[in-house]
């Protein structure tokens, strides 16, 4: 059974619904989960990335756990939150080496073939990279 679960959360409705089994899962397992919110930086060069990372943090970081225990209200018993920067597939890999992750849980939302071609799927590069179990969550 896993001790340690991860999940990559982002808002969305499957990342929801990924948050909702990873602690089903951890409840039935007496495991903890780490819930992982990665802030892609895309344009505006290093001024820019600096001022997001110290100005979003503690403050995002009350703001998801308040969205997260509105959906599960016991989550700040079983959750450790943490906000990271960087590629989402790369960023949610590391945690896991860092972390003593067991498992992944992640949501998948449908793209068309253009789409992923152009943007890449973050589930597909964990799926490809992860040496722990992962869980889809669609």
């Amino acid at each position: 059974m896993p001790k340690n679960i991860l999940v990559g959360y982002d808002g969305s409705d499957t990342a929801r619904r990924a948050f909702h089994f990873a602690l089903e899962l951890a409840r039935c397992a007496g495991a903890r989960v780490r819930v992982v919110s990665v802030i892609q930086i895309a344009e505006g060069g290093p001024d820019v990335a600096t001022l997001m990372m110290s100005d979003t943090s503690e403050k995002r970081v009350r703001e998801l756990m308040a969205e997260l225990t509105s959906i599960e209200p016991d989550a700040a018993l079983l959750v450790d939150l943490d906000i990271v920067h960087g590629s989402p597939g790369d960023a949610l890999l590391t945690q896991v080496t860092q972390n003593g992750i067991d498992h992944i849980v992640i949501g998948h939302t449908d793209r068309g073939a253009l789409a992923r071609w152009l943007l890449g799927s973050v589930s597909t590069d964990v799926l490809a990279k992860a040496h722990v179990p992962v869980t889809v969550v669609r």
